[in-house]
Order: C-alpha cells, then sequence, then structure tokens
C-alpha cells in the first residue's frame, strides 16, 4: 500500500481505495457518471478539504469515446481546456502535471502541440479518474430518491454483488449523452448498420463490403470517411459520404467566432426568450457540428492522389441530403434520399452504414422517483439555472445539477471541453456555498446583445421611424 506523493491518497496495488465508510454519513456531493466533466468536479473538489464527495461510474474503468480513438486524431481543443486549467492552473491534475507525471514534457515541449492527440487526452482522464479516491468504478446508480425529513437525496448504487446506499446533500448529473440513431435506421441497427461510437469496434467487418455509406457531416463522420478512404484502394469498396448540412464545411474556429464558447456568451444565450434560443441553436450548426480544417485538407488531399493518372476516385460526397427511409434489399440496404436544395428525392443500394448523426442527451431511469420533484419544460427537458442546478420543487432545497444537458438552455458550449472547469467551478461553488473558485467577470471581447452604453428606443419611437 502506498501514497501518492502529490495528494497523499492512499493506493492499493496501484489503485485508488474506496472511499472509507461509503454507506456511512452523508456527502456534500454525489456524481453520477464520471466522464470528463464530472471528472473536473472530483479533480477540483479534491482540493477543498471540507468537501466530501463521491463520484460513482457503472463502467469498469474510464474510457473516452473509445471507438473514436483513431491513430492520428486529435482534440479540436487546445490542451489548456483540460480538467482543471482553466480555472486553477496550480492545481495538481493538470494536464502539464500528467505529462511530468510521465516524463514527457520535454517530447510534448518539441512536438509543440497545442492540440494533444485524442488517444493521450483519454489517458490523461483515466490517469486522473485512477487517481482520484472519491472516483468508483464498477458502481451503477440504480435509484436516486428524496428523503423529505433530511431533505436529503439518497443515491442507491450496486457494486459487483453489493447494494450500497449513500446520502447527499447535492447530486450532479454527469451521465453523458446516447447515440443519435436516425429514425429510418432504428430498426436495422446491427453488425452492418452501426453509430459512429463503435465504430473501431465494427471497423474489422467492413472488410469485404463493396459499398460503405457514411451519414453526417460532423468530426467523427470526417475522421472516418478519411479513415476508409486510406484504406479504399486496398479495400476495393466504394465509397458515399451523406450530410443534411449545406456543405462539408469547417467549423468555426476564427478567434471572434470561439468566443461563443465563453461564460459571457453562456449568459447571454441564457438571457434569450425561449423560442430564439430554440431558433437560434440550428443556425450555429458550424459552432459545434463543423469539421476541422486540418481534417478537411487531408481528406482533399487523399482524393487528390488518388486521381493522380486519371482515374477519379470512385467516392460520392452528397451534403443537402437527408435519409428519409431505410430497408434491407438484396443483401444490402436501400436508402431512400431527399436532396432537399433541390427537392428531388432519389434511392441508393449500400452494403455497410456508419452513423455519424451525433449524440442526444439523455435522461436516466433511476431518477423515475424523483420525477415529479423535477421542473420539465414542454419538451421534456430539465430547466437549468445559471449554476446547473435542475429547477426542482419548492419543498425542497437539496441540489440537482447536470453537466452537458443544458444546450437548450445554456447555448453551444454545453458540450464544449473549453467550459468544463469553468462549468465544474461554477457547481462547486453553488454546492459550497461560497466563492471557492474567483471566476473571471468578463471572458470575451465581443459584445453579446445590446451594448452597455447604448440608448434603448421604445417601441413608439421604433414604429415612428419607418
Amino acid at each position: 500500500m502506498t501514497t501518492t506523493p502529490r495528494t497523499g491518497h492512499t493506493l492499493r496495488d496501484g489503485k485508488p481505495t474506496a472511499p472509507e465508510a461509503a454507506d456511512t454519513g452523508t456527502y456534500d456531493v454525489v456524481g453520477v457518471g464520471v466522464g470528463p466533466f464530472n471528472l473536473a468536479l472530483a479533480a477540483l473538489t479534491d482540493e477543498v478539504p471540507d468537501a466530501r464527495a463521491l463520484f460513482l461510474e457503472q463502467s469498469d474503468r474510464f474510457h473516452w469515446h473509445p471507438g473514436m480513438l483513431m491513430e492520428g486524431t486529435t482534440l479540436q481543443v487546445p490542451f489548456l481546456a483540460d480538467l482543471v486549467t482553466m480555472v486553477d492552473p496550480t492545481n495538481p491534475w493538470s494536464f502539464l502535471n500528467y505529462l511530468r507525471a510521465h516524463d514527457r514534457m520535454f517530447p510534448f515541449f518539441f512536438s509543440e502541440r497545442f492540440h494533444v492527440p485524442r488517444r493521450e487526452y483519454d489517458d490523461y482522464c483515466r490517469w486522473v479518474a485512477e487517481s482520484l479516491p472519491s472516483c468508483v468504478f464498477g458502481a451503477r446508480v440504480a435509484r436516486l430518491e428524496h428523503d423529505a425529513a433530511t431533505d436529503t437525496f439518497t443515491v442507491e448504487y450496486v457494486s459487483g454483488a453489493a447494494r450500497h446506499r449513500v446520502r447527499a446533500r447535492n447530486v450532479v448529473l454527469g451521465v453523458g449523452t446516447a447515440p443519435a440513431v436516425p429514425e429510418p435506421f432504428r430498426e436495422l441497427v446491427g453488425a452492418d448498420v452501426f453509430h459512429s461510437g463503435s465504430y473501431l469496434d465494427h471497423r474489422g467487418h467492413l472488410d469485404g463490403a463493396r459499398d460503405i455509406t457514411v451519414v453526417g457531416s460532423g468530426q467523427s463522420g470526417a475522421e472516418i470517411f478519411l479513415d476508409l478512404a486510406r484504406a479504399q484502394r486496398d479495400n476495393g469498396w466504394r465509397l458515399r459520404w451523406l450530410a443534411r448540412t449545406p456543405a462539408f464545411a469547417p467549423m468555426e474556429y476564427s478567434k471572434l467566432g470561439l468566443e461563443h464558447f465563453t461564460p459571457d456568451y453562456t449568459d447571454y444565450f441564457r438571457g434569450l426568450p425561449r423560442h430564439q434560443r430554440e431558433r437560434l441553436l440550428p443556425q450555429q450548426w458550424q459552432l459545434y457540428k463543423g469539421i476541422s480544417e486540418e481534417t478537411i485538407g487531408e481528406i482533399y488531399d487523399v482524393l487528390y492522389e488518388r486521381g493522380v493518372g486519371g482515374d477519379p476516385p470512385d467516392v460520392t460526397l452528397a451534403p443537402s441530403t437527408e435519409v428519409t427511409a431505410a430497408r434491407e434489399h438484396a443483401g444490402g440496404y436501400e436508402l431512400t434520399c431527399r436532396q432537399t436544395e433541390q427537392e428531388r428525392a432519389f434511392t441508393l443500394h449500400t452494403d455497410r452504414v456508419v452513423l455519424a448523426t451525433g449524440y442526444t442527451p439523455r435522461s436516466p431511469d433511476f431518477l423515475e422517483p424523483v420525477h415529479d420533484l423535477v421542473a420539465w419544460d414542454e419538451h421534456g427537458r430539465y430547466r437549468v439555472g445559471g449554476d446547473y442546478r435542475v429547477e426542482l420543487d419548492a419543498a425542497t432545497s437539496a441540489g440537482l445539477y447536470v453537466q452537458n444537458a443544458e444546450m437548450h438552455t445554456h447555448g453551444v458550449g454545453a458540450p464544449d471541453l473549453t467550459l468544463g472547469a469553468w462549468r465544474a467551478a461554477t457547481i462547486l461553488n453553488s454546492v459550497c456555498g461560497r466563492k471557492v473558485h474567483a471566476l473571471p467577470s468578463r471572458t470575451a471581447f465581443t459584445t453579446f446583445g445590446v451594448p452597455a452604453d447604448a440608448t434603448p428606443v421604445t417601441d413608439t419611437e421604433h414604429d415612428h421611424s419607418h
């Protein structure tokens, strides 16, 4: 048994021990799910001696989108958007400290990387998760209840053959998102039709296919299309890439454009009327559904070289195309499609389909006992406050918080790693009831909304101007 030099946490066989007496007492915060966002909260909370925390994850160990950890893929945000640095650069769970602990500081320095390999980010997060004793893996939350007598939540979870119950003054949901499968494919998902989240698990099954279709124009779709295009010459398959978006467009990455991923923009978005938020999000698709310029360039270069000698590459890239129906046909699949700008319908035949169609928030089953405590909106989504606290029945003061389930209230930054540490610090301040971390009052040069020095015009004056 050893202790980590930075924190003094007890380790057994190189792994953190479970929190002492997990079934007794009351936790200040219990996190459900250990992805990057709840892991950021766990890392920040680890530095608060008087905050008792427990984070439960049903998987046996940390994995971040393992089905997409392809060689050569990188994060779309700089390494500074790690779990803690944007809030507390001195925190021991920073990416730079990970490099130091793994003797990689000099290689990282000479590589001059701003965007780190996705596999390294996954390894970094796993290092943090396996070092924090508050993070317990192989623990599936089965039920969440509210105890009116103590005004706390009771969290029931299963670990191995044992069932545990702990109390929590606050619960933070970081359960992640579920793969979004378009309705035409829901009855077809299997070995031949699968979501991009399990791409590497199914990659070998693509061998022998004559025709492969990728659906979805975001970064995942681009990376999969590039991987298949590079392997096309050896496998002889025909490639097709379909997207509803009007173009295979680069993600907005200008310096001012990136200010949409600041707390300033989040505050502005929250203040908009609901109908404006609903209208605005689909228009901002290039902020969070675009493709990195590097990946677009690599795709183009592969296709250009494939055409040397006069033979065009056997590929189809079709934007403004939605799949309206799909069915099994002649040993493969028939896709009924619609070109949305020409308003023309057509059919395609393919052997395999990879659905790079993104993810959608989910409400876990264990919330059912507290369903009536939650203030849901008209679409069945959480009503979320500025501190990421879910609006609950006025009869309780216990806190329920969410991470990456609030795009409808907080905007495009919700799923982005850039705001992960800031959101975790905001939740931590709220949970502790004090300013554990001083957060910046201004984070953008852009003025979102009416400038402070502007003179308002009344509706009557506006009408007369016309």
